[in-house]
């Protein structure tokens, strides 16, 4: 298997709308493309599963 040691770049749609996903050493993160700030998540919170947690409270701060 090969091994992640660098970020790998790939570009989803989701409902119409395009996101660039991360995935590196660290983790993942997904934004909107052509935009800086999204959603990111540790290693570790996923395989806690604190994923779910952290999700909701993103969603909660996104909102207001």
């Amino acid at each position: 298997m090969t091994p992640l040691d660098k970020p790998l770049k790939r570009l989803i749609n989701v409902d119409g709308k395009d996101y660039t996903l991360v995935i590196d050493p660290q983790g993942l993160k997904i934004t909107e493309k052509g935009h800086r700030r999204g959603t990111e998540l540790s290693w570790k919170a996923i395989l806690s599963g604190d994923a779910g947690l952290a999700a909701a409270l993103q969603g909660s701060v996104d909102s207001h």
